[in-house]
């Protein structure tokens, strides 16, 4: 019989565990993933990233770690460290694959093993946050990921959407999704929420506006705020760069940190 502690044994010394989930592709969940924990690491967070989005693993790429591949210990997988300091670490399937441009063509029960492998085989150390970046949708990936996180009982997800009525419909089934498995959520980013203009800094909606907060209320669960499309960090994630680090008396920055300091809140709420 399966030891049931086996399932978590590469997390036991992980505080906590947030998903960032979306209804559907493009809405920029890889963008505020890694946006999340930079700013995370800023605050004095030690965070790792895992990215089981294995069909589109674009988080190494966007923390310019893409060329550096990931190594065995005893404990199993070390992760890949994106800073000096090793603050903040990282797992793909990007590491693992020979060709960076290799289309991961797997069958579903593939992709499950592998996610099963990334919980149970990385050895993270001792990590404040783990934010786990999946797929778009409600398949059989993220059935893996909570299965085998229920004991740990994560923090959460954030879920991720863009202001048009499309992508607001998917997170609505996203957020039943979480209701059904159980999976509290910890709130609502509505990402590309107007643009910043690069010379005077004033944010036009080129969309619309409001439907992630709109939403949120109407399904009563928290609004954790709204992220500009913004070309400096469109050009920070092109060049692998610390968008937190190059410009950090930004507008977007700021928008980062407010929902950073709402997750952090509902953690010590949470622990009260």
């Amino acid at each position: 019989m399966m030891n049931q502690t086996t399932p978590t044994s590469g997390l036991e010394n992980i505080e906590h565990v947030i998903l960032v989930l979306s209804g559907k592709g493009g809405v920029g969940k890889s963008t505020v993933t890694t946006q999340l924990a930079l700013t995370l690491c800023k605050a004095g967070k030690k965070v790792g990233i895992l990215d089981v989005d294995l069909c589109g693993p674009s988080i190494p790429r966007m923390l310019n770690v893409q060329d550096k591949d990931v190594h065995q210990c005893s404990a199993g997988w070390v992760p890949v460290y994106a800073d000096a300091e090793q603050q903040l670490s990282v797992m793909s399937i990007g590491f693992l694959l020979g060709d960076k441009d290799e289309a991961v063509v797997w069958r579903g029960p593939k992709k499950n093993a592998m996610i099963k492998q990334f919980l149970t085989d990385v050895y993270w150390g001792k990590l404040d946050y783990l934010i786990i970046d999946t797929p778009p949708g409600t398949s059989d990936e993220h059935i893996t990921v909570i299965e085998n996180l229920q004991e740990l009982k994560p923090e959460g997800a954030v879920l991720v959407t863009t202001p048009q009525g499309v992508a607001i419909g998917d997170v609505r089934r996203e957020i039943t999704f979480c209701r059904k498995t159980k999976i509290p959520i910890l709130g609502i980013v509505e990402n590309m929420s107007g643009f910043v203009c690069p010379h005077c800094a004033e944010c036009s909606n080129v969309f619309s506006k409001g439907g992630g907060e709109a939403l949120a209320k109407q399904c009563s669960v928290p609004f954790l705020g709204c992220i500009p499309l913004d070309p400096q960090l469109s050009q920070s994630l092109e060049e692998g760069s610390s968008f937190v680090d190059l410009f950090p008396e930004s507008n977007t920055l700021q928008a980062l940190r407010n929902i950073v300091s709402m997750i952090i809140k509902h953690k010590e709420s949470v622990n009260l």
